[in-house]
């Protein structure tokens, strides 16, 4: 069994100290105890949109990643396990949390234990969780646990958000533990090519799309 886990923890909150990274830093603190109760460390590593969104916008239209883009994406496909945070927009996960998501190849997180999170000022959108973030999670293949956190302004600072963080986060930490001897978890190496289900590649899915004046072309002929 591996000394050292990685836990990602991907954030689009748009502040410095915004209550999604607070979030999904909980999560993952609240995780990383479980698997320490047993001996073992969790890494933490905190990947904040924010200072991405920039070299997002370059490689969706160059297709080439920048260094830090580079970077935060091989944090995410090397990690034992990934919290995905996101505030609500119209109903929805924000621009920027889907754009990460977008350079991703559709099969690089498989069987990656992920928690779904999100913020938002008001109780009534917390099916976020549920009809956009797990399905786009769920799309990459990623394993997205049942049990997801909506936290409304008015969640902060009562027990209750305690406790669910620290139910969600005793979820993810045991998945963490019957993953990290073998299956989806542990680093990426030139073993674990053989091993199925653990494809962590960035992939681009436009390479072999012909130009629009080709298409004009073919139909005209």
């Amino acid at each position: 069994m591996t000394d050292r886990l990685t836990l990602a923890v991907v954030t689009a909150g748009l502040s410095e100290d915004s209550t999604t990274t607070r979030l999904g830093e909980a999560i993952a603190k609240a995780a990383s105890g479980v698997v320490e109760h047993t001996g073992q460390h969790v890494d933490i590593k905190v990947i904040q949109l924010r200072d991405l969104a920039h070299g997002l916008t370059d490689m969706m239209i160059t297709h080439v990643a920048s260094p830090a883009v580079q970077a935060a994406i091989d944090t995410v496909l090397n990690a034992d396990g990934l919290v995905a945070a996101s505030p609500t927009y119209k109903a929805s996960y924000s621009g920027l949390f889907k754009q990460f998501f977008d350079v991703i190849d559709e099969s690089a997180l498989e069987n990656l234990p992920t928690v779904v999170a999100a913020t938002g000022g008001s109780p009534r959108h917390s099916l976020v969780l549920d009809t956009a973030m797990r399905p786009l999670l769920s799309y990459l293949k990623a394993l997205v646990l049942p049990l997801g956190i909506y936290a409304a302004s008015e969640d902060w600072g009562h027990a209750d958000l305690q406790r669910r963080i620290d139910r969600v986060g005793a979820s993810l930490g045991t998945m963490l533990l019957a993953g990290s001897p073998g299956g989806a978890s542990g680093s990426f190496n030139d073993n674990d090519a053989a091993r199925p289900g653990l494809r962590r590649e960035v992939k681009d899915e436009f390479s072999n799309v012909p130009d629009f004046a080709s298409l004009l072309a073919s139909v005209g002929s």
